[in-house]
């Protein structure tokens, strides 16, 4: 559905996003994760047409951006960070002049309306001016513009923002609603938001894509986590299986260890600290999640230092 290849925005010498490609199949829900100024709002507006990349490829759904922009926008719903409303039409004037934009049928118009305020919590807000709204609802309103033509394709930057706990709520609800009839591209920096709703990540760093896995499949690691009481990495080294052994800083006088393994040899780890008369403490698999694999992706390389 979206295909992106070798993708390149630069502002004078700045590359904001850099040679950054990925494929997102119908019905998935993908979370775009990243700090500030990482490059999610840029590839998405690259993405809906607004913005042009500097080189690369968008494709959706087989068609190309920069040769058939307004087919493609007809099949997206898009929620910018900062979403153009005009306060001083009421709830309902404004979404019947995107209904106009989006050239749906007068005949069509009035269910399609009814629907997206009942999809978005806004039906008690209908008739209300949208400069009486709270920032919230302005929020929500900004999703229902982006929903009400039952796009193929959501695109959503920061949709969250400025909702309270239980309007986060309904929005991961509308969000888990939306995927079974679209294809979902959320752009956060809340990693609660991508665990939540996502089934897959993209994490950008500083304009480049360096993670793409699948929610579940970040929670899976060859490390084990030991806890010996006295010095053995030579010990560890030694196990058929052990790629490698990282020492970890000591912790109630005990020397801890990262274990990459090859296999699964944790018996054997076992057995070999017992074999060297070392008392075992601890020997687990290393637990990981969507925030543990963000840290460890954004700590700095040694080859960015100054």
């Amino acid at each position: 559905m979206i295909r992106v290849e070798n993708l390149v925005r630069r502002y004078g010498a700045i590359a904001a996003v850099d040679s950054v490609s990925f494929r997102i199949e119908s019905g998935q829900v993908v979370g775009l994760l990243g700090h500030n100024g990482s490059g999610k709002t840029t590839i998405m507006k690259m993405l809906t047409g607004f913005l042009e990349p500097t080189s690369g490829q968008v494709e959706i759904d087989g068609m190309e951006i920069g040769v058939q922009p307004r087919a493609i926008q007809s099949l997206i719903g898009y929620l910018p960070e900062n979403c153009p409303i005009w306060p001083d039409m009421r709830v309902v004037e404004f979404l019947d002049f995107q209904a106009c934009l989006h050239q749906i049928t007068t005949q069509a118009r009035e269910a399609a309306i009814v629907k997206v305020l009942k999809r978005t919590g806004l039906e008690e807000r209908a008739t209300e001016s949208i400069r009486a709204l709270s920032r919230g609802y302005r929020q929500r309103l900004g999703v229902a513009q982006a929903i009400l033509h039952n796009p193929g394709i959501v695109i959503l930057d920061e949709p969250t923002n400025g909702l309270d706990p239980t309007q986060i709520l309904q929005m991961r609800s509308l969000i888990r609603d939306l995927a079974k009839s679209a294809t979902v591209l959320i752009s956060t920096h809340i990693l609660q938001e991508v665990q939540a709703v996502c089934e897959r990540v993209l994490i950008l760093r500083a304009g480049r894509l360096v993670l793409d896995a699948r929610i579940d499949d970040l929670a899976q690691t060859r490390r084990l986590l030991v806890s010996i009481n006295a010095e053995a990495s030579k010990v560890l080294a030694g196990v058929t299986g052990v790629e490698k052994v990282e020492a970890l800083a000591e912790e109630n006088g005990l020397f801890r260890y990262a274990i990459e393994l090859s296999c699964d040899c944790a018996p054997q780890i076992a057995q070999a600290v017992q074999a060297a008369g070392l008392a075992l403490h601890a020997l687990q698999p290393e637990q990981r999640n969507l925030e543990s694999v963000f840290a460890a992706v954004n700590e700095p390389r040694s080859d960015q230092a100054h």
